[in-house]
């Protein structure tokens, strides 16, 4: 029998493709040991938040880049962003089930709910920040400041005041694949829209800013700065009642070869569960306590852009990695507003 060279070719492909798949994207499995490996202690201070026998979970999986977890607790759902598959995805607890809650998006990043259960969502392709209503219909909270277009609000936070916290930087200006290649109009700042609509300007002095978080009590906003090697996490102090942010310290510079954060979220000891990647040992979540240290990871097939707090009481860990959606129960809660 006479075999056709392309086609031995194209099934070569075929099976090194799958077999990069999976060995780079699909290589978990439930664990069978408790407690699950994956996840790992750093210091023993981060016993406390683990549950022996909670391991990963894998909800949802095949997506682009997923980002931006945001739990709905009183409809017991997960939402989360695809900017480079223009949707915004659903989990339903109760069902297991998966869904498009919007498509087209705008290419969505970054989403939170307000203080009213309202979800905000940072656009790539629209540049803008919206807030969806109780009725499904967009308002837009943030477009322009000062005559001139956003580049990509990126992360949001939302304080008790209702104000509304977030991050503009140039990755969905960038390229195609996750927003419209556009020219750069403001500077990548951080911004805050108070009750009244207005916005104003809270830092002017971050490259790139990405994920931002408050401490528990608020004194405190924490925010990563991409465009300095080693990126760092800055942290300011909320002042003048809230409004403004002053002294600008370094509160981890992460060291080379160590991986690179995205988004984070803060729980009620002040510790930060961040995203984390840069290849395999680097993948995953690390967990830095309020002195800035590392006192936990948990491992990954893929690099986790981003994460929140939610089910029953705040004490599950929602992640988005990558091509997939993964859960773990923890001792521990994350704060509101994030």
């Amino acid at each position: 029998m006479q075999i056709d060279r392309r086609q031995l070719l194209a099934g070569a492909s075929a099976v090194a493709a799958t077999t990069f798949a999976q060995s780079a994207f699909g290589a978990w499995e439930p664990s069978e040991r408790y407690p699950d490996p994956a996840i790992r202690t750093l210091d023993p201070s981060f016993n406390k938040y683990r549950i022996y026998n909670a391991a990963l979970e894998r909800l949802a999986t095949g997506y682009r880049w997923a980002e931006g977890p945001c739990w709905f607790g009183d409809g017991r759902y997960l939402l989360w962003s695809d900017a480079a598959m223009d949707r915004i995805s659903r989990w339903d607890e109760i069902t297991g089930q998966v869904s498009v809650y919007r498509s087209p998006a705008n290419k969505p990043n970054g989403l939170t709910r307000d203080r009213q259960g309202r979800l905000l969502t940072c656009e790539h392709m629209g540049r803008r920040l919206t807030r969806t209503e109780h009725d499904g219909t967009l308002t837009v909270l943030a477009d322009k400041f000062e005559g001139k277009r956003l580049s990509s609000p990126n992360d949001v936070v939302v304080a008790s005041d209702d104000s509304i916290w977030f991050t503009d930087s140039i990755w969905g200006i960038a390229s195609n694949y996750s927003g419209s290649v556009a020219p750069q109009e403001l500077p990548t700042q951080v911004y805050r829209i108070d009750k009244t609509g207005k916005i104003t300007v809270v830092i002017d002095d971050i490259d790139k800013p990405d994920g931002l978080a408050f401490s528990p009590d608020e004194k405190k906003l924490y925010v990563i700065e991409d465009g300095v090697h080693p990126q760092i996490f800055r942290v300011y102090d909320v002042v003048a009642d809230g409004t403004k942010l002053a002294n600008r310290k370094t509160f981890i510079s992460i060291a080379p070869g160590t991986g690179i954060a995205d988004g984070f979220r803060v729980d009620v000891d002040g510790n930060l569960w961040c995203g984390w990647g840069g290849g395999a040992g680097n993948d995953g979540v690390m967990v830095f306590n309020s002195s800035g240290a590392r006192i936990g990871a948990i491992d990954l097939p893929g690099r986790a852009s981003n994460l929140c707090f939610g089910g029953y009481r705040n004490s599950r860990l929602f992640i988005t990695a990558s091509h997939s959606i993964f859960a773990l129960y923890l001792r521990t809660q994350g704060v509101k507003g994030g």
